[in-house]
This record gives C-alpha cells, sequence and structure tokens, in this order.
C-alpha cells in the first residue's frame, strides 16, 4: 500500500458512477456517513435521505473545515429538519446546503452529486457552469 502524502489528501468529490449501497440503508429521514478511498485520497461525505430523494455533501463545515458531526451519522437537528455542525451550531437546509444560521451564516456545504437509481445510491456528475 502507497503510504505516501497522496494516501492522505482529503478530497472534495467522487467520480461519477460510484455505488454506494441500497437506498434502504438510509432510514428516511436520516443521515448517513461514507469514507471513499481512492488512488488520490480519501473522500468523506454524508447523505441525508427524504424519502426517495437524497441530498448529499462533502463532510466539512466552510466555517472552520471541521467534519459536521462529532457522532456517527449525526448530521442531523434533533427534530430531522436541518443539518447542524455539532462543533459550533451551525444550521443547513437540507435541500441545498444553504447556511442559514451560525459563524458561517450564508455560505454553503460542498454539495457531493448523487442520486437514486434502480433502488441504489450512485455518486453522480457534478453540475457544469
Amino acid at each position: 500500500m502507497n503510504e505516501g502524502a497522496d494516501a492522505q489528501t482529503r478530497l472534495t468529490a467522487t467520480p461519477a458512477g460510484v455505488r454506494l449501497g441500497p437506498l434502504e440503508a438510509i432510514a428516511d429521514g436520516t443521515a448517513r456517513n461514507f469514507v471513499l478511498q481512492m488512488r488520490a485520497g480519501r473522500f468523506h461525505g454524508f447523505i441525508v435521505r427524504r424519502g426517495d430523494t437524497v441530498h448529499g455533501y462533502a463532510d466539512r463545515c466552510p466555517h472552520m473545515g471541521l467534519p459536521l458531526a462529532q457522532a456517527l451519522d449525526a448530521y442531523l437537528t434533533p427534530d430531522g429538519t436541518h443539518i447542524a455542525c455539532s462543533w459550533h451550531g451551525a444550521v443547513f437546509a437540507i435541500e441545498n446546503g444553504l447556511c442559514l444560521g451560525g459563524p458561517c451564516a450564508g455560505q454553503r456545504l460542498t454539495p457531493w452529486p448523487v442520486t437514486v437509481t434502480d433502488g441504489q445510491i450512485v455518486t453522480a456528475a457534478a453540475d457544469q457552469d
């Protein structure tokens, strides 16, 4: 195994077409952490499920660059209506990652394009501007 500096790089995106598992692996109204090891480094992200829809984000708060959850899969507010940073209290909209309050108000989480295809969660291509 290559243990050089590249193996420790924290990535901000993944290629399209990576199958992450069945939609049922994430209970409706909850979130789940994913770590993908790739040649260029590791990607840390999470997915929030709302019915048959999934929203993915890189696991990094725009405020200080820390992972959002201090406990595994604990990405949502207690009522499940928003994403929350457990370090400094920032609150984000699930649908678009916009920070609605806290130290990074107005900033956004880095989107991780994911979709559901044939009951499987799959990474998608990033939108081209």
